[in-house]
């Protein structure tokens, strides 16, 4: 018995505790894949085989410690930049341009609104254009975008609404806006200018005759062209004998400027935006504007049916300037921020990587990854495109460590160490025995 087969053992076992006590260790570390000690038994070579046919081995040798990428339990955090990878992937960070692949999906922003985890390595991604489309084969560094979302002037609007056929005159006349009794409907949109100043657009309705009404319009309560005026813009709608919107028409006041017709039923707002009364009660300009060409009308969809008039459907493309109130992230990896105007916006798109030979990857040390020769290189997509995984936001993956396991390991391993000391204690024995033989 060799002393070298018993040492070759102590080793052995001495890697297997430390593989253990390291996966134990990180029990508790976020995106941690626990690593496995791989042996393989030792002989020596012989140039007449017949010599080795029989030969007794030389003992174990580590071939390799081997990572268990296998899925770790997904824990719900709540937090908005925690997120978790199910399936096959993994992080790309930047460590100063270097690139580190993690699993460990615990982010947060730096100073600057970049997305950084612990060691401060910035999360790569996807960015988007001006018109908030991802632009992919790209990729940035993630940042969260804090500044204030642009107003945006109203330049389209369109209802559907139904105006009673049942409805008779009103017996008061002329029109006023103040005195309920002039018209039969009313309802009012918010529409925005240039600066994301809101402003209140009032549609009044009168019933003319069996078939036709009279539309009355203000801006914050008057004729935008001319606020001093009493006389508010003016439209006539008919309606077929189906109640079915057929020829309309814009009225044409002293102060009519400023509303126009496009085609029946649809008119354009090119002066809307009022002016503001300055500290001596002078009509001014405010400095705004609105959209250029002005606002578009659509009401096509109005019917005259004899049901009660109301708005079913609404919808205008202007709003305010807003502040980031919160962050969220789908499925695909899409970072979509909330406004607190109401708006959102995609701000960007993580990507996941994957390589041929994930056991080929160089551990770089918390909880991160680096490419080698025998990984392959990366492939990058974003989550649920090809074979990459599903991302969890609001979530971590867990190490998956089986404790009970290792713990199951590491009596095994002591057990083995012991052993392999005994070997060298006997053979130390029979040495000594030997020796005082002769």
């Amino acid at each position: 018995m060799s002393f070298n087969v018993g040492l070759s053992g102590l080793n052995a076992a001495n890697t297997a505790l430390n593989v253990t006590g390291n996966n134990i260790a990180n029990s508790a570390t976020t995106g941690f894949k626990s690593s496995r000690a791989e042996f393989g038994d030792v002989y020596a070579n012989s140039l007449f085989l017949g010599s080795a046919k029989n030969g007794v081995g030389s003992g174990v040798t580590t071939e390799q410690i081997s990572q268990q990428f296998n899925q770790g339990t997904i824990t719900n955090t709540g937090a908005s930049l925690d997120m978790a990878i199910n399936g096959n992937g993994f992080f790309m960070t930047s460590d100063n341009g270097a690139r580190v692949y993690t699993r460990a999906g615990a982010f947060g922003t730096d100073k600057s609104g970049n997305i950084v985890d612990a060691n401060n390595n910035q999360l790569m991604g996807y960015g988007v254009d001006t018109d908030g489309k991802v632009v992919q084969g790209v990729l940035i560094p993630l940042k969260v975008d804090t500044s204030a979302l642009a107003p945006k002037p109203s330049d389209s609007l369109s209802e559907t609404m139904n105006l009673n056929s049942s409805a008779v005159a009103p017996s008061v006349t002329p029109f006023d806006a103040k005195d309920t009794n002039t018209y039969n409907y009313s309802f009012s949109t918010d529409i925005y200018d240039s600066q994301g100043n809101s402003h209140s657009l009032s549609q009044y309705f009168v019933k003319d005759n069996t078939n036709q009404w009279t539309m009355y319009a203000t801006v914050d309560g008057v004729n935008p062209h001319d606020p001093t005026s009493t006389v508010p813009y003016t439209a006539t709608l008919n309606f077929s004998s189906a109640g079915v919107l057929g020829t309309t028409s814009v009225g044409t006041p002293t102060v009519g400027a400023g509303f126009t017709q496009a085609a029946n039923g649809k008119f354009t707002l090119t002066d809307w935006v009022p002016a503001a009364k300055n500290a001596a009660g002078v009509m001014a300009a405010n400095g705004s504007a609105p959209a250029d060409g002005g606002l578009v009308m659509n009401m096509t969809a109005t019917t005259s049916y004899n049901t009660s008039s109301a708005v079913t459907a609404k919808d205008q493309n202007g709003y305010a300037t807003g502040s980031l109130t919160t962050l969220s992230i789908d499925g695909e990896g899409n970072m979509f921020g909330t406004y607190s105007n109401g708006k959102s916006k995609t701000i960007g798109q993580v990507v996941l990587a994957n390589f041929a030979n994930v056991q080929g990857l160089t551990p770089n040390g918390n909880t991160g990854w680096r490419e080698s020769a025998s990984s392959g290189v990366p492939v990058v997509g974003a989550p649920q495109s090809g074979t990459m995984g599903t991302l969890n936001a609001g979530a971590l993956e867990e190490s998956n460590v089986d404790l009970t396991a290792e713990l199951v390991n590491l009596i095994k391993a002591q057990s083995n160490y012991q052993a392999n000391a005994k070997t060298i204690s006997t053979q130390s024995t029979i040495m000594q025995t030997i020796i005082q033989m002769t």
